[in-house]
């Protein structure tokens, strides 16, 4: 694990170009990995990837959020800000694991939902509400790792889940530091003084728990060495997975509904 960075710092290693995206990752923590397409009511949205693989031979639901390597790819997934049409994707195929006992694991990467015209028309409010609600009730397990992005609704409509796991210079957060500058201070060049208190940082949210582990990532960043940082990945999730899959589902539904109500809580 690197020495201690400042949020700002680590903000930074999430932007490097290189950063290994969700579509890096599935090939070495899964296999035979099979992509499906649609929400089945609009039409399919590159910004969410969802699909049916293995883990350890476990059949296991995958959904993520799609970064591109290049300017093309982001282009093509819309740098990772979903559409309606995405999060209806993403409940679909959560629903269909529901239904055949596979546990979902989601992989949070994206610095929000998209908020242009054509997503409002398309009910991007509800989509997420719709799955915030029917992802705290889903009959099966739930895991999310946030792998490097994870902004506002558009993050927690993957986000919640029985177990939360963030990557080490990850970030968590109800908008973007660079939003909260603009917001409280009318003043967007702040975002670097902004990040340092909005305790965005992995520690952050084990500390306020909002996440149950971070995920040490190699020295330098995951972009330094992709295979160990999919290797620390999947050993989260094959100790993980087992273990929620082991509990009775009403024990599990109640420790999720927990785990969300305790979130918040403080002392005056």
């Amino acid at each position: 694990m690197d020495e201690k960075k400042t949020a700002w710092e680590r903000l930074q290693l999430v932007h490097t170009k290189g950063r290994p995206t969700v579509s890096d990752y599935i090939p070495l923590i899964f296999t035979d990995f099979y992509e499906l397409h649609g929400d089945r009511h609009y039409g399919d949205d590159m910004a969410i990837l969802g699909g049916i693989g293995r883990l350890d031979g476990r059949p296991v639901t995958i959904i993520g959020q799609v970064k591109g390597r290049d300017l093309n790819e982001n282009k093509e997934c819309n740098f990772a800000m979903p559409h309606p049409e995405g999060y209806r994707k993403a409940l679909r195929l959560a629903k269909q694991a529901e239904k055949f006992h596979r546990p979902v694991i989601c992989f949070i990467d994206t610095p929000g939902a998209f908020c242009g015209v054509a997503a409002e028309e398309r009910g991007i409010g509800e989509a997420i509400a719709k799955n915030l609600a029917e992802f705290m009730t889903l009959r099966t397990p739930i895991i999310s790792i946030v792998l490097g992005e994870g902004g506002s609704g558009g993050a927690l409509a993957l986000g919640v889940c029985d177990d939360l796991a963030i990557l080490e210079n990850a970030q968590y957060s109800v908008l973007s530091p660079r939003g909260f500058a603009s917001i409280l201070w009318k003043d967007a060049s702040r975002e670097q003084e902004a990040s340092e208190i909005m305790r965005i940082t992995a520690e952050d949210m084990v500390t306020l728990g909002v996440a149950e582990a971070v995920i040490e990532e190699p020295l330098g960043g995951a972009h330094n060495d992709l295979d160990k940082i999919s290797e620390n990945i999947k050993e989260y999730l094959s100790q993980k997975i087992p273990e929620k899959c082991e509990k009775d589902i009403d024990v599990l539904l109640k420790e999720r509904y927990t785990k969300f109500r305790k979130i918040g809580e403080f002392l005056d």
